[in-house]
């Protein structure tokens, strides 16, 4: 993991994002009711307060947060969502995770399969990829406009009972054991704006992606991202 950069693939998605603003907030607004079925207070609640974080760091309106939550606990609210995962691989040997709430594990997995195959990837096994991964506390500081230096943060980080520390030009990442990812969190926050926050599969190591295969690869993680049960795309490509 060290060395491994998540801010890069986040600011390298933004801009497709951006152009489905509408789509992500009802994925979204669909994790928060699902998580919201175990309680309202994201305080008890790790899965609705990462649903809620998530919900902030894309700017869903307040009205959708609230309308989520009241739904999953209004008397006899609705529809049954089953939290599914799917490994494969992409172009390049690329290992891929996708994560979906669906009411129809065919619906979902034919979708899936679908983008994998028509973009030169493969749907694997499960646990054919995730041990390339390792699931972590990340954690993100812009670097624009604070006045902080990286022996100063690095001490933060330590203080707060984080593991690593990756510097850029732009952030500051943060990595801890998912059991410290609240406290760390907490600590950070009491001094530090986070523009991520969140416990998230890091890859242990990255695959570089030749130029010649950046256009497919994306149109296979487009594809993904584009069905409305796929709640998240996790890939170790470096491009």
């Amino acid at each position: 993991m060290a060395g491994h950069s998540k801010w890069k693939n986040i600011q390298g998605r933004k801009n497709a994002q951006d152009a489905k603003r509408g789509k992500i907030f009802q994925k979204i607004a669909r994790e928060i009711y699902v998580a919201a079925k175990n309680g309202a207070d994201p305080e008890l609640n790790p899965a609705l307060r990462q649903a809620l974080d998530k919900a902030r760091s894309a700017n869903v309106p307040n009205e959708n947060v609230k309308r989520a939550i009241k739904r999953a606990t209004d008397a006899g609210a609705g529809e049954n969502y089953d939290e599914v995962s799917y490994e494969g691989y992409g172009p390049n040997g690329v290992a891929v995770l996708v994560y979906a709430l669906t009411n129809n594990r065919n619906r979902t997995g034919g979708s899936v399969r679908t983008a994998f195959t028509h973009n030169g990837g493969t749907l694997g096994e499960r646990g054919s990829v995730a041990f390339q991964f390792e699931r972590k506390g990340y954690l993100a500081v812009e670097r624009e406009g604070l006045e902080v230096d990286k022996d100063t943060m690095m001490l933060a980080v330590l203080e707060a009972g984080a593991e690593e520390l990756i510097t850029s030009d732009e952030v500051f990442e943060i990595y801890s054991d998912p059991a410290d990812f609240q406290s760390v969190r907490e600590v950070l926050e009491a001094d530090y704006e986070l523009a991520q926050a969140e416990l998230a599969m890091i890859p242990n190591v990255t695959i570089e992606l030749p130029a010649e295969s950046v256009e497919q690869f994306e149109k296979m993680i487009d594809a993904l991202e584009d069905d409305d049960d796929v709640t998240d795309v996790i890939h170790n490509a470096d491009y």
